[in-house]
């Protein structure tokens, strides 16, 4: 269920604007979601590879060239069918833990 979230989070940090790796990793510790980038880049790869997302190349004066991601049609497609998914398994959970608070009282 992580790996699923994982990609929703990723790919909505990803559709706001073009991003490199760090941006990404910094979105995700500010949201206190605490990924290690040993995870991070080989599951933006796997997108790549599932034609979600491309990428382009851009030099950097400060080291090796950063390539920075943006989401492809499909990829804006799929993260709208994974925010749905999202918002029905969120209002599920909700429902039963209310449910449950309710009969506790």
């Amino acid at each position: 269920m992580r790996k699923g979230v994982l990609e929703l989070c990723i790919l909505s940090v990803i559709s706001n604007e073009e991003v490199y790796t760090s941006n990404i990793m910094d979105a995700l510790k500010e949201a206190r979601l605490l990924v290690v980038e040993g995870t991070i880049y080989p599951l933006l790869t796997r997108l790549k590879n599932d034609g979600l997302l491309s990428y382009r190349w851009e030099e950097s004066t400060s080291g090796p060239p950063r390539k920075y991601y943006r989401l492809t049609e499909t990829g804006i497609k799929v993260l709208e069918s994974l925010k749905d998914n999202w918002k029905q398994l969120s209002d599920s959970v909700n429902s039963l833990i209310n449910y449950k608070s309710n009969n506790n009282e």
